[in-house]
């Protein structure tokens, strides 16, 4: 009898005998396939982006014959360049910043349109045909079925502005005047609904290289609705929010909206107030002399009172905001003996008292906790005074846990 080798070796010899191929002879002549499947592929992408005058129409990219990264930044430029800015992608939508003003795209009147439209799918994309299609989903089931979209992008792609959109539109369709009783109430939750947007971007969103009004955090935003499909009720989660910014902003970046909007917004006497007078410079404040769009200090307060904040919640706020601009202009010198806590520069010193007064905490014990580390050992607890690194550490961390709170 032959071994399993045996029997293996006499296949072989059988099979070049009978005019077959051996392994490394078939992958030989698949590689030797490939450069004319390349070429052929090639070929279809030039043959489709030929129609250059067609590519524009394409308003679904699953549509696209072939699928190719170059086919469909191409379709996508051709639609952009003749100011269409959305495109379907399947039951994704894609949507294109054009980085000026479109009024027309988002009025009351489109809104209508596409809420009150038979099919909202045989319309040109657009944001709305999504959210409808949500709204619509949650009507038509006998029992109430949630609904989730997600808007995700890089930096400047515009979800901050399509969130707003799709809050905008879930309160307007949402109202209904037939029934005038529910109708103060939905205007109101309404109302509050598109205020957090400005309070929000005030607080979590700064001007970065790519984008004025960039969102430093996440948000997942719930709209509830009744049986009616009233609007009801909202709540809004943040989560990892950028803390890191409010101490150390990076090269031709700004920090929070809101500590600039503080800065050119307030009355002589908030400035007073929050010990802020017009000549000073603060270190957290970088590019302060760059005005925006989003620089809009009015509107944060406005929405902060229609959102139930009164004005002393307000002026504690401002206050804590304000502390920690101060806490920002407080420096340590080097150590000369490491056996004793780092000490203020003397400039600081004025900082370090405006910081503990509009922070409502003692000066000195504010001074000990970022000049000494305290550790525990046991039961023990034993005093570490610290370097000027792990001074200007200590202020950071500080600075960046009252902001998150």
């Amino acid at each position: 009898m032959s071994s399993a080798d045996d029997r293996g070796n006499v296949n072989g010899r059988a099979g070049r005998r009978n005019g077959g191929t051996t392994v490394k002879e078939f992958i030989q002549k698949v590689q030797s396939c490939q450069p004319s499947l390349n070429d052929s592929l090639e070929g279809e992408i030039q043959a489709f982006l030929f129609k250059e005058d067609l590519l524009h129409t394409y308003d679904d990219l699953t549509k696209v014959n072939p699928v190719t990264p170059t086919t469909v930044l191409k379709c996508l430029q051709a639609r952009y360049n003749v100011r269409v800015f959305y495109t379907h992608a399947g039951c994704t939508l894609v949507a294109l910043n054009p980085f000026q003003p479109i009024p027309d795209l988002y009025s009351l009147d489109v809104m209508k349109e596409y809420h009150c439209a038979p099919q909202p799918q045989e319309f040109k994309p657009h944001i709305f045909i999504v959210a409808e299609e949500a709204y619509r989903n949650v009507q038509s089931q006998l029992a109430p079925v949630n609904q989730s979209l997600v808007v995700s992008g890089e930096s400047g792609a515009g979800k901050t502005w399509t969130s707003r959109c799709l809050m905008k539109y879930y309160a307007t369709v949402a109202a209904s005047s037939s029934l005038v009783k529910s109708q103060d109430t939905v205007e109101r939750i309404e109302r509050r609904v598109l205020d957090s947007n400005p309070i929000m971007e005030a607080f979590g969103n700064a001007c970065t290289l790519r984008n004025n009004n960039s969102s430093r955090f996440g948000k997942y935003i719930q709209l509830q609705l009744d049986r009616f499909q009233l609007l009801v009720g909202a709540s809004v989660q943040t989560y990892l929010l950028e803390k890191t910014r409010v101490a150390c902003q990076p090269a031709n970046e700004r920090n929070f909206h809101i500590f600039y909007q503080m800065m050119k917004g307030a009355t002589e006497e908030q400035r007073k107030e929050w010990k802020m007078p017009h000549e000073q410079h603060f270190m957290w404040l970088p590019n302060a002399e760059k005005t925006i769009e989003e620089d809009c200090f009015h509107e944060t307060l406005k929405a902060m009172i229609h959102l139930g904040i009164n004005t002393e919640r307000q002026r504690q706020i401002f206050q804590v905001l304000a502390g920690i601009l101060q806490l920002g202009n407080v420096n340590f010198s080097s150590l000369t003996d490491e056996s004793k806590p780092c000490d203020l520069e003397e400039q600081s010193k004025d900082f370090l008292q405006r910081a503990a007064e509009l922070l409502c905490v003692p000066a000195d014990e504010l001074h000990t906790c970022l000049r000494v580390m305290t550790l525990k050992a046991g039961k023990q607890s034993v005093l570490k005074p610290c370097t000027q690194a792990e001074c200007s550490m200590r202020r950071d961390c500080l600075a960046k846990v009252i902001y998150a709170q």
